[in-house]
């Protein structure tokens, strides 16, 4: 039997490995990106954004959200306004981006994948870092 030292090692041992699992999302790298494929096309200064007043082409700028407030919770993206609507768990016709039939028709728009959608909701979830 393993001695109380040994096993209290290897627990803590376990808990780095586990712990390293987990990639760090980078914003510059792979969230902007995603932003700038799907979303700049509507949502910059000057665009569409008047309508909604969300501007997410700065980190600064998609972080103070809109006059109704944030759009991104660091930590939370179950409470991220962002989140919620690029995954499908709003109502269809404010889901992001616009992907109905009608829009579709007038070329705008292509649902975000499940890969971009999962990158952006561990971004989030790691505290939506300006990394």
């Amino acid at each position: 039997m393993l001695s109380n030292k040994v096993s209290l090692m290897l627990l803590l041992g376990a808990g780095v490995v586990l712990s390293g699992c987990s990639r760090q999302v980078s914003y510059q790298e792979e969230v902007l990106p995603i932003l700038r494929t799907s979303c700049f096309s509507c949502h910059v200064a000057g665009e569409g954004a008047q309508n909604a007043g969300l501007i997410l082409n700065s980190y600064s700028s998609m972080m103070a959200g809109t006059k109704m407030g944030p759009v991104v919770v660091p930590g939370s993206a179950a409470s991220s306004t962002l989140y919620l609507v690029i995954s499908h768990n709003v109502d269809p016709k404010i889901q992001m981006p616009p992907h109905h039939d009608d829009k579709m028709a007038q070329g705008q728009g292509e649902p975000l994948s499940m890969e971009q959608i999962d990158t952006i909701k561990l971004w989030i979830d790691q505290g939506a870092k300006n990394n």
